[in-house]
């Protein structure tokens, strides 16, 4: 009797999974109903913001040609200067609508995933993401700082300078990738501070295949300190820009996807300053770096090619760097003249 019983046990526990499966696959199927209309509201979206995107811009440049028509007509000069206002306003709302809508992969985010949507559809998983990232650059900072320093006054081998530069490596590949997602979700990171990643990938990778030797010894200890430095400023800029970032966010002054940068920009003026020293000292430490190799590469006994491809992207980036800063200081000086 027992047996019978454990049987029909058994087949009242299967008529209630094959209730409860059915449930699942109703839900199921309604989900697959929910993606399908979301995939179309989402292309219904996209190709009429893409429309009135092109109306806006006939009416903008038709704007600039009013504008330069009318230099005696005040009145309908201000009123230009109103809608002028209203597009730039709706340009913006464009923008805000668009980070939530799937989008096309630039050249680089092609190459490195393929065609994969990496447009994340909530608030919670866009700022979980770039949280993510942020941790992301606070934890490597910390760890190339240690990995810096042992190499420079622990470790004195090829092999631990090849396992750090790997690692920068794979750190700026990493950036690279995560801030074009980033960007593609809604992040304003662009122009220099973008391509300096680039960059530093560039300088790091020829750094790594530099041969043990004369020309690299005499460069060695000058680029781990400066690896050193580096990594302190930036460890110093996380700090101080996150909480920048965190009390213009509470204002409303920024948006919620706007990230740390190695680099200053015009809303770090909200509070001290002193990150400007240490930002001009690194950078023209990368200008010594580079006319240190310029040197190098004239020395009688340099034969390595990677002399000279490490000075031109310390170059390039003192360059970058320097007259990107000075430009946002210029900026933020001209906006207190006109405040005032």
């Amino acid at each position: 009797m027992s047996r019978r019983a454990s049987v029909s046990d058994c087949l009242r526990d299967w008529e209630d999974l094959q209730d409860a499966f059915q449930r699942v696959q109703e839900t199921h199927r309604l989900y697959k109903q929910k993606l399908e209309e979301l995939t179309k509201l989402q292309d219904g979206i996209s190709n009429s913001i893409t429309r009135q995107k092109k109306q806006v811009k006939e009416l903008s440049l038709a704007l600039k040609k009013c504008k330069t028509c009318l230099a005696d007509q005040e009145e309908k000069k201000e009123a230009i200067q109103e809608l002028e206002g209203m597009i730039k306003e709706r340009q913006n709302v464009f923008f805000e609508m668009e980070a939530y809508l799937p989008k096309k992969n630039g050249l680089y985010l092609s190459l490195v995933l393929g065609n994969v949507n990496v447009t994340l559809l909530s608030k919670q998983a866009k700022f979980a993401y770039k949280d993510e990232y942020e941790k992301f650059k606070l934890y490597l900072t910390i760890i190339l700082l240690i990995i810096s320093f042992t190499c420079r006054f622990l470790l004195n081998s090829r092999v631990t300078d090849a396992v750090f530069n790997f690692l920068l490596v794979w750190y700026y590949c990493t950036l690279t990738i995560r801030e074009s997602i980033l960007i593609n979700n809604g992040s304003k990171i662009k122009g220099w501070w973008v391509f300096h990643h680039y960059v530093s990938t560039f300088l790091s990778g020829v750094m790594l295949t530099w041969p043990d030797g004369l020309m690299y010894q005499k460069f060695r200890n000058q680029f781990l300190t400066f690896s050193m430095y580096q990594s302190f400023v930036q460890f110093l800029q996380y700090y101080y820009q996150s909480g920048c970032l965190y009390r213009l966010r509470a204002l409303g002054e920024r948006h919620t996807m706007d990230l740390t940068v190695e680099g200053f920009q015009s809303w770090m003026w909200r509070g001290l300053t002193f990150l400007l020293p240490f930002l001009f000292f690194g950078q023209f430490w990368q200008l010594y770096n580079a006319v240190t190799l310029f040197q190098l590469a004239r020395h009688p006994e340099c034969k390595e090619w990677q002399v000279l491809m490490c000075g031109l992207p310390f170059f390039i980036l003192f360059t970058g760097n320097f007259f990107t800063t000075l430009r946002v200081v210029h900026q933020k000086f001209q906006d207190k003249a006109k405040a005032k």
